[in-house]
């Protein structure tokens, strides 16, 4: 990790991030992936690769008294998420160790929930980051599939299993899942109307047969421009950001 520390809101406010300023930096993937995940009050739920726990820390906010552990390769972002669990009064366990050697601390448990933001690119994939912290979270060395299979592993039955990917990840993503997952739902992420999806979440249920469906695409921008600049966020979008709603339901 290089540089110093940025202490970003999130939430609107309601949550404050410390993440390095140079290195691997969560964003909009880490709300839209905990508002994706269908956690109620008493879930136990494991997040692959939590990084600094923005994620688990916007689940959070959304969902009371949830049993959260987070499990990270890295430990100087291991330390920064449990220090970020504390400055927040939040209640998570953050384990440091790899996915594909599973840590004893969390080899015999299971969860109702695992979610996970596995690295974007595949390994050697374009030009390495000069940040170490950085590159490993964008192009990791573990496969996809490995990625699918250790969360499927820790799943109890009928649990829930929800990724974030890049759109060109999807065709690697559905082939990890294998017959132990069902009720596939792929959900795609576009920047505008008429604009090319650019990400995908993927769910799947442990031991369930339903069939597979192809949601809707969410558009993340209008066409109105802001006082930044930026093209505004829809409403749904809006919501999820600022406020931790969860992902609009499923038409259909």
């Amino acid at each position: 990790m290089t540089g110093g520390l940025t202490h970003d809101a999130f939430l609107g406010g309601r949550l404050t991030i410390a993440q390095p300023a140079d290195g691997f930096r969560a964003g909009v993937d880490a709300v839209l992936l905990a508002a994706a995940t269908p956690a109620k009050a008493g879930d136990h739920v494991l997040e692959l690769g939590c990084g600094v726990g923005t994620a688990l820390l916007c689940l959070g906010v959304r969902v009371p008294d949830l049993d959260i552990t987070g499990l990270e390769l890295q430990p100087d972002y291991a330390e920064l998420a449990r220090a970020n669990i504390a400055s927040n009064g939040a209640q998570a366990e953050i384990v440091t160790g790899n996915l594909s050697e599973m840590p004893v601390a969390l080899r015999n448990r299971s969860f109702d929930h695992v979610l996970a933001n596995p690295p974007y690119y595949r390994p050697g994939v374009g030009h390495a980051s000069v940040d170490k912290g950085r590159d490993t979270a964008l192009r990791g060395e573990t496969d996809l599939a490995v990625w699918v299979d250790v969360a499927t592993r820790r799943l109890r039955p009928r649990g829930c299993l929800t990724i974030i990917q890049r759109i060109d990840r999807l065709p690697d993503l559905l082939r990890a899942c294998d017959a132990r997952l069902g009720a596939i739902t792929v959900r795609a992420f576009t920047p505008q109307q008429d604009r090319n999806a650019h990400l995908v979440i993927v769910q799947a249920t442990k031991g369930a047969r339903a069939p597979f469906r192809m949601a809707a695409p969410i558009v993340m921008h209008t066409d109105e421009t802001g006082g930044s600049g930026r093209k505004e966020f829809t409403p749904d979008l809006s919501a999820i950001l600022r406020d931790g709603a969860p992902l609009p339901p499923l038409s259909g």
